[in-house]
């Protein structure tokens, strides 16, 4: 019973995978558009403690709202010495929204959120500490595409992010 069970759990969770992602996305800062980020900064080498940049940044005054740029759970919020204070949320595919550098939470772990909802304010904590404040946002893949592997310093690990400038193409503002 636990094997059949534990196949249909991953069957669903792969199957979903290769559905539409039709939930509506929204740049993740209050106000920003696309002219507020580095469009070449995904994947960016050598960046630091983290080798490559597997983000964007993007970067507005601090206290500005952050903003749940899709909908999902909030699996985690807290603190880690790269991204200060965070909050993770697993969206459609199975994706992990990364919002890091935050000068405050928000929201609590374990409820729905829903695109556009405020989730915290831009900030300069963790290692941007003295630095511009900004949004790190970060899109990480649970089941990789392996199509997005290349020669690229840390390339063997593309399939595991999504780039996060592709995800907001068409993206709304929310003021």
């Amino acid at each position: 019973m636990f094997k059949w069970a534990l196949g249909l759990v991953v069957a669903l969770i792969i199957g979903s995978y290769y559905l539409p992602d039709t939930t509506p996305r929204v740049i993740p800062v209050a106000g920003a558009t696309a002219k507020d980020w580095n469009p070449h900064s995904f994947w960016y080498y050598p960046w630091g403690r983290s080798r490559t940049h597997k983000g964007i940044d993007i970067f507005a005054p601090k206290g500005t709202p952050v903003l749940a740029s899709t909908n999902g759970w909030v699996w985690s919020t807290g603190y880690d010495s790269l991204g200060g204070h965070y909050v993770l949320i697993v969206g459609a595919k199975w994706r992990f929204h990364y919002f890091a550098h935050l000068a405050s939470i928000d929201i609590s772990s374990g409820r729905w959120i829903t695109a556009g909802e405020r989730i915290g304010s831009v900030g300069d904590s963790g290692n941007a500490q003295g630095k511009t404040p900004h949004l790190h946002y970060q899109i990480n893949n649970l089941i990789p595409d392996l199509a997005l592997a290349d020669n690229a310093p840390d390339g063997h690990l593309k399939p595991y992010y999504t780039n996060p400038q592709t995800f907001l193409v068409n993206a709304v503002t929310k003021y």
